[in-house]
């Protein structure tokens, strides 16, 4: 499943957003936490960053990442 939000908008728990920079538009997130995460899903980065809809980790593309064609 690949999630496209349009304007995608941090919901921190506790205010705290976890941000991790990334070097590919796809990614997938499963919240990190083992068991205790959350199922895995496939995250496209539109933009310069992208949110997780289920732990809202904040992924940010890491200046002169390359596009991912055909991956």
């Amino acid at each position: 499943m690949l999630i496209q939000p349009t304007n995608p908008v941090p919901r921190p728990r506790l205010g705290h957003v976890e941000t991790i920079v990334v070097d590919r538009r796809k990614i997938a997130c499963d919240g990190g936490l083992g068991a205790l995460g959350h199922p895995r899903v496939w995250l496209k980065i539109g933009g310069h960053q992208t949110v997780c809809p289920y732990c809202s980790r904040l992924f940010v593309l890491q200046p002169g990442a390359h596009d991912d064609h055909g991956h």
